[in-house]
């Protein structure tokens, strides 16, 4: 997943360390004095546009968490997990890798299918039956 100077998303899809921007805050919940002294939280910040992964990959991406990039064009992860600040690093990386992975691949298009020639005989036997069903309630005809 990380080499130490890049972030490994696919074979051909690599984030480079120098796109990143990591900094340390202190995390919040239990951990006792550990929790009060060592900042263990990370913030990742990633500058989209001006990442050097693919156009296309990069056009999926602003459309999928445009509401997480900031107007600066950052997508900011936060990852306070852990007690560990480096497994909270690990977890940061980890977690956009799996984003940008996520929009790697188009979407396929959907194929347009016709109904079965039974599917459709059966819908229409059953607005039959429903058309009958609301025939029986009208109003009962006395003899007068």
């Amino acid at each position: 997943m990380s080499l130490g100077d890049r972030i490994i998303v696919t074979e051909h899809i690599t984030i480079p360390d120098w796109e990143l921007v990591e900094s340390f805050v202190r995390a919040s919940g239990p951990g006792g004095q550990n929790v009060n002294k060592v900042s263990t939280a990370v913030q990742l910040r990633w500058n989209v546009a001006a990442s050097s992964i693919p156009g296309d990959v990069k056009a999926r991406f602003q459309k999928r968490y445009g509401a997480r990039i900031t107007s600066d064009g950052d997508v900011i992860i936060e990852a306070r997990e852990h007690r560990s600040q480096l497994l909270n690093r690990e977890a940061a990386r980890k977690r956009l890798a799996q984003m940008v992975l996520a929009v790697a691949r188009p979407a396929k298009k959907r194929i347009r299918t016709k109904p079965t020639k039974g599917s459709i005989r059966r819908r229409l036997e059953a607005k039959k039956k429903r058309g009958e069903v609301k025939s029986l309630r009208g109003k009962v005809g006395g003899e007068d």
